[in-house]
């Protein structure tokens, strides 16, 4: 089981996603209870979400939803919820669950499956619907979707006649000769390791043009040449100094406070960190463009929440309601407006008073569109801990490049086998 669940992630990680099957209309959100619900989600750095809630709160008097904020770092978001679903508690009614625990919540009879024409999923960006169905069944509504992006001081590179860059090469270069100049530091992502790690890891594993298994998932395909590449990137930038040692702590929040109060050149991270930027000291300083990549514009992880129902809520029909409203296309512009998370209905990237507000949407559209999907795979929090533990020790010096990737592969081949 563990063979075969591998292999399903890693080859989610470098091939794109499969199309939505058709089976029906059957549901299984079987409770008809009604009255207050809770939300269970990420803590809200953007401070918008109560905003929103209120809203649902002020037309459903008789079905308030409380909010309930769980740990910003997503791997403590779902001990928390596991923990707590373990124990069938019915505390937590609607589950915000990062893209990649569709399948390991479905296959636990966590989170109940939902009726897919409830939804508009066909108004959805390419591939976002995908990560909440598992087994050709729906188990959660799209809710946010995520890419990674490169913000970059703009003023900076202005002055310096630079357009931002699109390869490993020119990062590396500006972010070297410039933050010497201004005395800042050049580049960071997510490099403590945890999830984001294993994220920034698959980022740069597809932006050097590699991949891990066959599209059979049954040979692992992990060339030694591109995977060094994309480890040797990282790696390199740590010891020449470019990138910064302060940044292996680095979780989604301490990136972008270093980027957002004038610590940082460059920064990998999610779409969230704009809004925050845009009303702080670097206004009208710094901008957003896709990943560079080793020969070219890289491609990022695919990301976002998508809510789901506890199976032991029982208020299932009060909780699927405010899904359904909460997924909706005028709270999804909100979303974006309010709380700087990109929508996931296609039409709001195109809307012109919107991409005025936020002329990135064109950038975030194309980032999303090419993004690589992550896994529909019941196992893959184990498979996260191994890819973030191997490539953490290689960024601290504990180990060379080529004997990370060369033990990875090999590990990766001993779980890995034909007919796994």
């Amino acid at each position: 089981m563990v063979r075969r669940a591998v292999a399903v992630l890693v080859t989610f990680l470098v091939a794109g996603c499969a199309g939505l099957a058709d089976t029906g209309t059957e549901s299984a959100v079987g409770g008809d209870g009604t009255g207050p619900i809770t939300l269970a989600i990420g803590r809200d750095t953007t401070a918008y979400l109560r905003p929103l809630l209120d809203r649902w709160n002020q037309a459903h008097p008789d079905e308030p939803v409380s909010l309930l904020e769980l740990p910003e770092a997503a791997d403590e978001q779902r001990a928390q919820m596991v923990a707590n679903l373990q124990a069938h508690n019915d505390v937590y009614d609607v589950l915000a669950l990062d893209v990649m625990w569709t399948a390991e919540f479905a296959d636990a009879g966590w989170i109940a499956p939902l009726d897919r024409s409830l939804f508009p999923l066909d108004k959805l960006l390419k591939g976002v619907a995908d990560t909440a169905i598992y087994r050709d069944r729906l188990w959660a509504a799209p809710y946010t979707s995520n890419a990674g992006l490169l913000y970059y001081r703009s003023d900076i590179l202005k002055k310096e006649h630079l357009k931002p860059p699109k390869t490993w090469a020119e990062l590396r270069e500006q972010a070297s000769r410039l933050s010497a100049k201004y005395h800042i530091g050049g580049y960071a992502g997510q490099f403590l390791p945890y999830e984001g790690l294993t994220v920034n890891f698959a980022e740069a594993v597809q932006s050097a043009g590699g991949s891990i298994l066959s599209p059979d998932a049954r040979t692992v395909t992990m060339d030694l040449g591109s995977a060094r590449a994309a480890l040797g990137f990282l790696v390199g930038g740590l010891k020449e100094g470019w990138i910064p040692r302060e940044a292996l702590t680095y979780k989604e929040e301490e990136s972008r406070l270093a980027f957002q109060e004038g610590r940082l050149l460059f920064a990998r991270n999610w779409p969230h960190a704009y809004g925050p930027a845009a009303h702080s000291q670097l206004a009208g300083k710094f901008s957003v463009t896709r990943l560079p990549g080793l020969n070219g514009p890289g491609s990022s992880s695919l990301g976002g929440y998508n809510l789901a129902i506890s199976a032991f809520s029982k208020r299932q029909k009060s909780a699927l309601d405010f899904i359904r409203y909460f997924t909706g296309r005028d709270n999804e512009r909100l979303v974006l407006t309010e709380g700087s998370f990109p929508p996931v209905w296609a039409e709001l990237y195109d809307d012109p008073e919107l991409i005025e507000r936020f002329p990135y949407l064109p950038v975030l559209k194309e980032a999303i569109v090419s993004a690589r999907p992550r896994p529909v795979t019941a196992d893959y929090n184990q498979v996260s801990l191994l890819i973030s533990s191997a490539v953490s020790g290689a960024l601290a010096f504990a180990k060379p490049v080529d004997e990370t990737v060369a033990d990875l592969k090999q590990g990766l081949g001993e779980v890995i086998q034909p007919g796994g």
